[in-house]
């Protein structure tokens, strides 16, 4: 069982920037591939970004590419989200997700093994 647990969301101007935390329990994080959704009232939720087990790959949404930086510490079992040159269309609650296997564009989000409760992050205009 692996509990995720995500920090860092809140209210910033656009352009801004903003960096949210995953920590994630138990002794097997490096196991995981780690991802990055969100969900926007009235919307599905969406892939961000993902990292490999190792971090040495990783993958973004057309939408935030050049914005965010997804990356990972597995001796602190985090994962962060750094974004920059925020957009109101950011807005969005902000999920931490975690699989076995790869996270991408095309996951399914019924299958992916676990998530966070997720952190709201709104982007003023």
């Amino acid at each position: 069982q692996v509990q995720l647990v995500e920090s860092g969301g809140g209210l910033v101007q656009a352009g801004g920037s903003l960096r949210l935390s995953c920590a994630a329990s138990g002794r097997t994080f490096s196991s995981y591939y780690m991802g990055w959704f969100r969900q926007a009232p009235g919307k599905e939720r969406e892939f961000v970004a993902a990292i490999s087990w190792s971090g040495r790959s990783t993958y973004y949404a057309d939408s935030v590419k050049g914005r965010f930086t997804i990356s990972r510490d597995n001796a602190k079992n985090t994962v962060y989200l750094q974004m920059s040159s925020l957009k109101p269309e950011d807005t969005a609650v902000y999920y931490c997700a975690a699989d076995k296997n790869v996270i991408n564009s095309y996951s399914d989000l019924r299958s992916i093994d676990y998530w966070g409760q997720g952190t709201q992050v709104t982007v003023s205009s």
